[in-house]
């Protein structure tokens, strides 16, 4: 019926009024063609230069180049057909498709943008620049096609003059009752993003969490693999682990060590008080070593004890733990040197009852129980 309907509009323009038409289509495709190709050029040669310009300049370089030529084709013809009069209602209807074609390569230029912009924020995230794409990347990268394709679709059909307000409050209800079933997918998956773009930890770091000691395997979408000291495979949902204190030991610089020492109370105050300079002699002649401070921390009938607090310029586990034999060592035998002894205070128990046998006499051994 539309056929019979059209017909007498088409016999009804003049033949001069197409070639118009076919000279402004050929006219507008041309220059739409080469007005790309000359930004592109230009934004090129911007990019190939060292000037702070150069990622936007990249980033629009490569956005242009998704410029389709079968839109530059319809845009040229609806801009033929927009020289004809065919009508009020056809007029209206290219009106529409004119919403169409800008539409869709809006969203092109768009979704090539943003997805150029997160790769190269993700890279810039990564020690590796030539390192493989993460999934997060791939899900972000997605999520926001998917939601400016849908935006372009509801746009179309809001401009159509279709009613699209029950639609949305459809999706609206259907994304509320998605999101309720898969709550805990949905929460390790927003948490495996949170630990892509915060990155409290990357695979090959050694951490501690949930009392697991070991190394970063794998992060997934919904859980982390970790490999244990211990030699077996931990997998932890990604919710857990950051809802709980993690501790990231490659990423230490230092390591700041507390050491206590007790030697015997009966130890004479001259004696005692030359312990903390021998202390921090022995640490400040290891390498890699900063020595805070040592002190006299507490007299006790069972002991006089001291504190040390020193700092190993290096995160390396194994400089740490021989350093801290050596310290040790070497303090035993400086205490052995100089008559300390580590021991600590005997005690004597009286039982009660039996107390007249008990009694030392003076000069005599006391009895240790």
């Amino acid at each position: 019926m539309n056929h019979y309907q059209l017909s007498p509009w088409l016999t009804s323009i003049a033949l001069e009024d197409w070639i118009v038409a076919a000279v402004v289509g050929t006219v507008v495709f041309f220059l739409l063609h080469g007005l790309q190709i000359f930004v592109r050029r230009r934004l090129a040669h911007m990019a190939a230069g060292a000037h702070a310009q150069r990622p936007l300049a990249e980033v629009l370089s490569a956005t242009v180049a998704s410029t389709s030529n079968f839109v530059i084709l319809l845009i040229a013809v609806l801009a033929a057909l927009t020289v004809l009069d065919f009508g009020a209602v056809w007029n209206q209807r290219i009106d529409h498709l004119w919403f169409i074609v800008i539409g869709v390569q809006v969203t092109i230029y768009l979704t090539r943008a943003l997805t150029i912009g997160i790769r190269r924020y993700f890279r810039s995230q990564s020690d590796d620049a030539d390192a493989p794409l993460t999934v997060a990347n791939t899900l972000v990268s997605g999520a926001i096609k998917t939601l400016l394709w849908t935006l372009l679709l509801l746009s179309v059909l809001s401009n159509a003059g279709i009613n699209i307000t029950t639609f949305i409050a459809s999706l609206g209800i259907g994304g509320i009752a998605i999101a309720l079933a898969a709550q805990n997918i949905l929460g390790d998956l927003f948490a495996s993003l949170s630990i892509a773009v915060d990155k409290p930890f990357e695979v090959g770091d050694a951490i501690n969490v949930l009392g697991v000691s070991g190394t970063v395997e794998h992060v997934g979408l919904k859980t982390t693999r970790i490999r244990a000291d211990s030699g077996e495979q931990i997998v932890v949902s990604n919710t857990d682990l950051l809802k709980n204190v993690l501790r990231n030991y490659k990423r230490m610089a230092t390591r700041r060590i507390v050491m206590s020492f007790r030697i015997n109370p009966e130890t004479p105050a001259a004696l005692a008080g030359q312990v903390p300079a021998m202390i921090r002699t022995i640490v400040e002649a290891q390498p890699d070593i900063r020595c805070d401070r040592v002190h006299l921390k507490a007299v006790t009938p069972e002991a006089i004890e001291y504190e040390l607090v020193f700092f190993v310029l290096t995160s390396n586990y194994l400089v740490y733990m021989d350093t801290q034999q050596t310290i040790l060592l070497a303090t035993m035998e400086r205490f052995a040197d100089m008559g300390i002894s580590t021991s600590m205070a005997s005690r004597r128990v009286v039982l009660d009852g039996d107390t007249a046998g008990l009694a030392p006499q003076r000069g005599a051994p006391q009895q240790v129980v």
